[in-house]
C-alpha cells in the first residue's frame, strides 16, 4: 500500500466530515432505545475537535459543586484508584500498536491522533496525597515506574494490582508508603500481541479472591479472523492467589471499565460497540455482567441484531445473546465507571459515574463528558444527568474523560488524558 501523505488525508477528512448528518438528538438512552437502520456508506464520518487549551477554566459541574485539578502535568492519566488511607493512584500511559489493514484504517488513525495528546507515555503509577485533608494534594510523586501503558487497578488486603496492557502484576503495599517498595510481582500473562484494543479494565471481587479484567477484540468486527480473538472480547476471572482464569463473561467488543456494585457481588462494564453501522448505530452502553453470559460480540448487536458483515453467521450464538441494561449513545466512548456510595448525596446518591471520551467517527462529536445514570433497587432508571461537561467547546477539546473514581470522602475523581490533569469534583459546604 502506498503511504497517504498528509494533505491526502486531510482532503479525505474533510470530505468525511459533510457525510452523515446525526446530532445529540439522534441518540437515544435507556434500557429499550430506538435503533436506526444499519447505514454502510464507503467510509465513516469522521471528526475530531482541534485540541485547546483550558486556560482559566474548568470543566462546568452542577450548581453546588466545585470542581478543582489537584494534579496537572501528568503523563496520559487514565484510571486512578482511592487507597484506604485517602491517597490516590494514577496509572499513566498509552499502549497498542495494532497494524493498519486498509486505507480508511490509516485515515482513521490519522484524525483520531489530531484528538490526543502528544505528551510521551509514563508507563508509570503516580501518587497523590492530601496530607491535611483541605483539598489541595502536595504531594505528586512517582510511586513505580517502567510498566507498560498501565490502565487497570484495583486494591484489596495491602495488596495493588496493576494490568498493564501485557501482563497483571502486584505490588505489596503498605500503608502511608509513597513509592514501591521493589519491583512488582506478576501474577499472570494478558493477551498482547496485535493489541487494536490495549486497555485492560479491572475491579477486584469484595471479597478479594478474584480479579475481573476486561480484554476488548483485537478488530473492529473480525477483520483479521477469528483466530486473532482468542481470550478477547470478554472479562476474565482471575484467582488472585494462583493467577488461574477463565472466561467469565464473554461476546463484549471493548469493555473498557468494570465495578462491582456497593452491597452486592455483581459485576457490571461499560462496553464500547462496533463501528462503521451508522453515526447512531451501535449504541455504547452499561450493563450488569452475568457469569457465562454472551453478549453479541461480533455475531449480534443490542440482542438479536444481527451484524451481516461477520463470516461465518452463527445463529445459535445470536439467539443467546443477552441484551445490555442501558443504552449510553453510539460512540461515546465510555471509558470510565464507578459507583455512587452514597457520600456525595442528593440526586447522585444512587447510580452510576461514567466518563466518556468521545466519539470521533461521527460528523457531531458526541461524549467528551462524565455522565450520572440513576439507579433504583439495583437498576439504571430514567435519563442521563450530566455532571461535567464543557470538555469541548466552540469546536475546541480541551480535555477527554477516562477514569472515574468515586472517593468515599465524598469527592469524584476523573482522570483527564488530553490536559493530562485529574480533576475532583466536590459539593459545596
Amino acid at each position: 500500500m502506498k503511504v497517504i501523505n498528509a494533505v491526502s488525508l486531510l482532503s479525505v477528512s474533510v470530505l468525511l466530515a459533510a457525510c452523515g448528518g446525526g446530532g445529540d438528538e439522534a441518540q437515544t438512552y435507556g434500557a429499550e432505545p430506538k435503533l436506526p437502520e444499519p447505514d454502510r456508506g464507503l467510509l465513516p464520518s469522521m471528526t475530531i475537535a482541534d485540541p485547546g487549551e483550558w486556560g482559566d477554566e474548568t470543566p462546568t459541574v452542577p450548581e453546588g459543586f466545585t470542581v478543582t485539578a489537584i494534579a496537572t502535568d501528568l503523563k496520559i492519566p487514565r484510571q486512578t484508584l482511592v487507597l484506604p488511607n485517602g491517597d490516590i493512584i494514577v496509572a499513566e500511559g498509552r499502549g497498542g500498536n495494532a497494524p493498519k489493514l486498509k486505507p480508511k484504517d490509516v485515515i482513521a488513525g490519522y484524525i483520531k491522533a489530531k484528538g490526543v495528546t502528544s505528551v510521551e507515555s509514563g508507563d508509570r503509577l503516580t501518587l497523590l496525597r492530601d496530607a491535611d485533608g483541605d483539598g489541595t494534594y502536595e504531594t505528586q510523586n512517582v510511586f513505580a515506574e517502567d510498566l507498560n501503558a498501565p490502565y487497570g487497578l484495583a486494591f484489596h488486603d495491602n495488596r495493588l494490582y496493576v494490568a498493564n496492557q501485557d501482563e497483571l502484576v502486584r505490588f505489596d503495599y503498605e500503608e502511608g508508603q509513597t513509592e514501591a517498595s521493589g519491583p512488582p510481582t506478576k501474577v499472570v500473562d494478558l493477551p498482547s500481541e496485535i493489541n487494536h484494543h490495549w486497555t485492560k479494565a479491572m475491579t477486584i471481587s469484595p471479597d478479594g479472591q478474584y480479579l475481573y479484567v476486561g480484554i476488548g477484540s483485537n478488530s473492529n468486527i473480525t477483520e483479521r479472523g477469528m483466530e486473532a480473538e482468542v481470550d478477547r472480547a470478554m472479562v476474565w476471572q482471575i484467582n488472585t492467589e494462583t493467577g488461574a482464569y477463565k472466561p467469565y463473561a464473554t461476546g463484549l467488543r471493548n469493555p473498557t471499565a468494570l465495578a462491582i456494585l456497593p452491597g452486592t457481588d455483581q459485576l457490571w462494564s461499560v462496553v464500547n460497540e462496533r463501528d462503521e453501522l451508522g453515526e447512531d448505530l451501535v449504541p455504547d452502553y452499561l450493563t450488569s455482567v452475568q457469569e457465562g453470559g454472551f453478549y453479541g460480540w461480533p455475531y449480534a448487536y443490542w440482542g438479536q441484531n444481527v451484524d451481516d458483515r461477520v463470516r461465518p453467521q452463527d445463529p445459535d450464538k445470536v439467539a443467546a445473546t443477552i441484551v445490555p441494561d442501558y443504552a449510553l449513545g453510539s460512540h461515546v466512548a465510555a471509558l470510565g465507571l464507578d459507583f455512587s456510595d452514597g457520600a456525595i448525596g442528593g440526586e447522585f446518591a444512587d447510580g452510576a459515574f461514567i466518563g466518556e471520551h468521545g466519539s470521533w467517527n461521527r460528523e457531531t462529536p458526541v461524549g467528551y463528558k462524565v455522565i450520572f445514570v440513576p439507579f433504583r433497587d439495583g437498576r439504571p432508571t430514567g435519563e442521563p444527568i450530566e455532571f461535567m461537561t464543557d470538555f469541548r467547546k466552540d469546536d475546541k477539546t480541551r480535555g477527554r474523560p477516562v477514569g472515574v473514581t468515586v472517593d468515599p470522602r465524598g469527592a469524584v475523581i476523573v482522570a483527564d488524558d488530553l490536559a493530562n490533569v485529574v480533576w475532583r469534583v466536590t459539593r459545596n459546604q
